[in-house]
C-alpha cells in the first residue's frame, strides 16, 4: 500500500510542478524581433567578427536596435548584403 501512496503522490507533484513550469515558460516568454532572423538569414554567415560585433547575430541585432549600419559586414559586400539588410528594415520596419 506504501507503494500505492508513493507512486500516487509522485504522479500529483509531477503534473502540479509541470503546469506551473509550463505556465511560467509561457508567462515569461521573451519575445525576439522577427527581423532580427532575417537579417541572419541574409548575412554570409561567417561570424567573422569583422563588422566589430561577436558575431552574425549580435550584428544583426545592433542593426535592427539602430546601433550598427547596414554596410557593416565585410563577407558580405560583394553579394549586396547591405542592400538585403535596408530592404528587410524598409520593408519590415514596426509601426
Amino acid at each position: 500500500m506504501l507503494v500505492l501512496y508513493s507512486t500516487v503522490l509522485l504522479s500529483i507533484l509531477g503534473f502540479a510542478f509541470g503546469t506551473f513550469l509550463a505556465y511560467s515558460a509561457k508567462k515569461f516568454e521573451v519575445k525576439e524581433d522577427p527581423r532580427v532572423e532575417m537579417i541572419k538569414e541574409v548575412l554570409s554567415g561567417a561570424n567573422c567578427g569583422a563588422c566589430g560585433y561577436a558575431g552574425c547575430e549580435a550584428y544583426a541585432k545592433a542593426v535592427v536596435a539602430g546601433k550598427a549600419t547596414y554596410d557593416m559586414c565585410i563577407p558580405g559586400r560583394p553579394s549586396g548584403v547591405a542592400d538585403k539588410i535596408k530592404e528587410i528594415m524598409q520593408k519590415n520596419a514596426p509601426n
